[in-house]
Parts: C-alpha cells; sequence; structure tokens
C-alpha cells in the first residue's frame, strides 16, 4: 500500500462501538411507531448503513423519515453517549498522527453529532477537521460524502487512506480512488468485504500500525 499521507475514519464501528445507543434509539422510534422492536442483537445491520435506508428496510420507504426525526429525539439527548471508545485508540490515533499522517474522521452520522461524540471522549484533538451528513439527509452517502472530504481538505486521493468497518465505507473509497483499509473489529465482517475484493483488513485498530508503516 503506498504511504497515505491523510488518513480518514469512520467513527462508528472503528473509533467507537455505538452499539447500545444506536440499537436502543432504534427500539424507542420502532415502539413509538408501534412496530414490532427487534432484540438489540437483531438491530446490529444497522450500524453503518445511512440511517434512512435502515428505517425504509424497518418500516417502509414511506414512514423512514419519520423513524429517523424518533430516532434522533432520543440520539441528541441520550443515545450518543450510550457509546465506548475502544480500548487504547487515543493510543493508536496518537502514534500514527506521530508518524506524520494527516487525521480526518468521516461518517454518515450528522457531523453535529459526530463533533459532540468526540469531543465527549477526547479523540477531537486527534484530527484535523470532521466530515458528516447534514441533518437534511445530505452528504449520507459515503462516496458523496468523501468526494465532499478530498475536496473540501485538499487532500489529494492518491495520498488519501479511508479505514471502516462496512462495505460502504469501501465502495465510498473505491468511487473516489482512495486506498481502503477494513477493520474486522467493528459491525463489519469478512464475507461483506470478500464480496467487494477488499484484502487489506486489520483484526485490531493497533494493527494499523504495521499496516500504515
Amino acid at each position: 500500500m503506498p504511504q497515505a499521507e491523510h488518513i480518514f475514519f469512520d467513527l462508528d464501528g472503528t473509533l467507537t462501538d455505538p452499539k447500545l445507543g444506536i440499537t436502543r434509539c432504534l427500539q424507542f422510534a420502532l415502539a413509538q411507531m408501534g412496530e414490532p422492536v427487534p432484540d438489540t442483537q437483531a438491530l446490529t445491520w444497522c450500524i453503518g448503513p445511512p440511517l434512512l435506508d435502515s428505517f425504509a428496510q424497518l418500516v417502509g420507504v414511506d414512514r423512514a423519515q419519520q423513524g429517523v426525526d424518533l430516532y434522533r429525539e432520543r440520539f441528541a439527548e441520550v443515545g450518543l453517549f450510550e457509546n465506548d471508545p475502544y480500548p487504547k485508540i487515543h493510543d493508536t490515533l496518537e502514534s500514527i498522527a506521530q508518524r506524520g499522517h494527516v487525521l480526518f474522521v468521516a461518517s454518515s452520522k450528522p457531523k453535529v453529532f459526530v463533533d459532540r461524540i468526540l469531543d465527549r471522549f477526547k479523540l477531537m484533538e486527534f484530527f484535523s477537521q470532521t466530515y458528516g451528513s447534514n441533518l437534511d439527509g445530505s452528504l449520507t452517502d459515503k462516496s458523496e460524502l468523501l468526494a465532499h472530504a478530498l475536496q473540501h481538505s485538499g487532500a489529494a486521493r492518491e495520498n488519501s487512506l479511508m479505514i471502516g468497518d462496512r462495505k460502504h465505507d469501501a465502495i465510498g473509497a473505491r468511487n473516489n480512488q482512495m486506498d481502503f483499509v477494513g477493520v474486522l473489529y467493528g459491525y463489519g465482517d469478512q464475507a461483506e468485504f470478500d464480496n467487494l475484493g477488499i484484502d487489506e483488513l486489520v483484526h485490531n485498530h493497533a494493527d494499523l500500525l504495521t499496516v500504515l508503516s
């Protein structure tokens, strides 16, 4: 893999484990809508994809925005902090930054929530800029988000790398001619990346130090 000067990190499933907050907010929204409420494990597939897409599958396209609005009602006050940084992720980020890489966050989560989460868990200091979607639903597609991030940051795509745990991260990187590393400690799995022909994978975020050496 070429030396990547600019590194873009996904948030959910890559820097932090958001399982509790996301699934509880999904359950809250579904209950408010009078829908069946799956257990936590049955909702983990919703971690990573754009929220509107997940609700379209859960309740149908016509009611998906209502689901998003109810989800955010709880998430904005409680759910975003029902979240944990992966153990020693601060040490990994510090080591990567000390090697001269410029770090960014690129998440399909609304930027207003991305920044609050990073601030809460003392992760913001490692990143030159953060990129997220807008509350109106724009920039939730990872390809569009990364195109925006590359343009705004001035990072050259041939010297940029995306790190994430789901296929959406890999597809977004590919569509922007960026290198990609998949992490298997989040919410994607080996088969998800195998289907895309992704073979640069790590099982622990500390392994990134080897990949990026």
